[in-house]
């Protein structure tokens, strides 16, 4: 589809109620796959490419702010005729996913946290955030060591990737640093900006944080218990940033029996 002067690429299947997931900074809608195949059974699961990642189009004269791919979410939901949603998003997209649902209450049935949203506020200072201290960007990779690294950071039990994806994803990340890290900037302006306003999210809330999380350390979760009045907060064991691709069944199955209780 076309949103704002963006091919927006995107994976569907599924029947039933709307179901949207959003990946996080650098990610991309295949990140979902092994998440989402348990669940088009009983929904229409679409994960796009976010305006700016994936196959999906980045132009240097665009804004990728949150409140632009806030506003973009709005006209991709709009363009494929779906008026009310739930929204699961992981990092910066379960950041998109709340901050859509503060804007537009009456579109979302409720929010999933795959993984620790940016912008809470830790008590404890994650290993990224001491990156962040020392004027690093470790999400930036531009070179293949750097490339490890973030891997590592990202993944506490790395999942089996194929050598001519990981291959590719290294070259992909590689030759797009430069631009990379305009958004990375771009991201830590707003690098508090959920922890200032979740409070007033309403909707019911699923929140799955792994306890071994590098990105973002996991004594945020008790923020959000704090924050939020409809949440069920499930702390991962042994799990880092993305438990959708490190434990995408157990993930899954915590997000379907959240969702079964809404419906029941």
């Amino acid at each position: 589809m076309t949103v704002d002067a963006h091919t927006i690429h995107y994976l569907e299947g599924g029947n039933g109620e709307p179901l949207v997931l959003l990946h996080g900074i650098f990610a991309e809608k295949d990140h979902w796959v092994d998440f989402a195949r348990p669940l088009t059974g009983r929904y229409r699961v679409i994960a796009p490419d976010l305006p700016g990642y994936g196959e999906s189009s980045r132009h240097p004269s665009q804004q990728y702010d949150y409140k632009s791919q806030t506003e973009r979410l709005k006209q991709m939901l709009d363009a494929m005729g779906i008026p009310r949603a739930h929204l699961a998003g992981n990092s910066m997209g379960g950041t998109i996913a709340a901050l859509f649902a503060m804007a537009y209450p009456e579109r979302v049935a409720s929010v999933a946290l795959i993984g620790s949203p940016h912008g809470i506020r830790s008590p404890r200072p994650s290993e990224m955030d001491r990156h962040i201290a020392a004027g690093k960007a470790p999400l930036v990779a531009r070179n293949a060591d750097e490339f490890e690294d973030m891997l590592s950071l990202v993944f506490a039990r790395r999942p089996f990737l194929p050598y001519p994806i990981l291959n590719a994803a290294e070259a992909d990340a590689v030759a797009n640093a430069e631009s990379n890290a305009d958004l990375w900037r771009e991201q830590l302006k707003d690098r508090y900006l959920l922890d200032a306003r979740i409070s007033g999210m309403r909707v019911r809330t699923l929140v799955l944080w792994g306890d071994a999380d590098k990105v973002f350390d996991v004594s945020g979760a008790e923020v959000l218990k704090a924050k939020l009045r409809n949440a069920d907060v499930h702390i991962l064991d042994g799990i880092g940033h993305l438990p959708m691709m490190e434990v995408p069944k157990e993930s899954s199955r915590l997000y379907v029996d959240f969702l079964g209780k809404l419906a029941g």
